[in-house]
């Protein structure tokens, strides 16, 4: 395994996870306060699970969102 290759690419992959995250809790949250689901003053819990088929690999990371 070339350890080079393998942290540039598995930092890209991170970094799109990061971004596209982010810009897709952004829409649903503006959205939810928009239909006045969300009044923009609480917390919404979020979870992610991360899978990898090929290694087995499933987990899910649990967080906490503060909106004010």
């Amino acid at each position: 395994m070339d350890e080079d290759i393998f942290n540039m690419t598995l930092r890209k992959f991170l970094k799109n996870v990061g971004i596209t995250s982010q810009r897709e809790i952004e829409g649903a949250v503006r959205a939810a306060i928009d239909s006045g689901k969300l009044s923009g003053d609480e917390s919404i819990n979020a979870k992610v699970t991360l899978t990898i088929d090929s290694l087995g690999l499933s987990t899910e990371i649990d967080g906490k969102i503060d909106l004010k």
